[in-house]
């Protein structure tokens, strides 16, 4: 479901949680207030939220953000900031086509997110630490998709910017839909599925 933590105590990295930030380029007043009302980050002169990058914040207060950004200013804004994440987020440095593009995503994901102070992947051994779903991938055999099964608690349209903006990285021709055969976190599922074409 999404907005709701699979465990409690998991923490977000700074660089990754600036993405809301970033996905508005005008009236940043609106993330920056609800950011410093949940206890991310400080406050400017002019009372913007200063993002620390190397900082971690709780990921149940960054959920609340997801959350009031979605009741108030809608779901367009929520993929926007999806959209923001592979510019702000750590990424491996090995993606180079659009198929290791996708498949980075949930390493990525592990490696901007903190459980017991330890970060959930550690590139060196490749161990990764269960606690905040996963992003799927599925190569379909013979055919230019890949579908990707997103089981975590972060926002429906959030996944869909994120997939968009990395396939289109490696390849502008793309189309990432939603398959509305399958579950969805809009309607109190724990995963949404979507097909990457190109």
């Amino acid at each position: 479901m999404q907005f709701r933590v699979f465990e409690p105590h998991i923490q977000v990295l700074g660089q990754a949680v600036y993405a809301v930030i970033d996905a508005f380029t005008i009236l940043k007043y609106i993330p920056s207030n609800i950011c410093l009302q949940e206890g991310i980050g400080i406050s400017d002169a002019e009372g913007n939220v200063i993002i620390d990058p190397e900082a971690w914040y709780p990921q149940e207060a960054w959920l609340r953000v997801f959350e009031w950004i979605a009741l108030n200013v809608g779901a367009q804004s929520l993929f926007k900031i999806g959209t923001r994440i592979p510019e702000n987020a750590i990424f491996p440095p090995w993606v180079n086509d659009i198929e290791s593009a996708i498949q980075a995503i949930d390493i990525a994901y592990h490696m901007n997110h903190r459980k017991q102070d330890k970060v959930m992947f550690n590139p060196h051994t490749g161990e990764m630490l269960e606690g905040i779903g996963h992003y799927g991938y599925h190569k379909v055999p013979h055919e230019s998709k890949i579908i990707s099964e997103c089981n975590n608690p972060y926002p429906c349209e959030f996944d869909r910017g994120i997939l968009t903006a990395m396939a289109k990285k490696l390849h502008r021709m793309v189309r990432v839909v939603h398959d509305d055969s399958k579950p969805c976190r809009n309607k109190g599922q724990n995963s949404c599925t979507y097909v990457i074409m190109w």
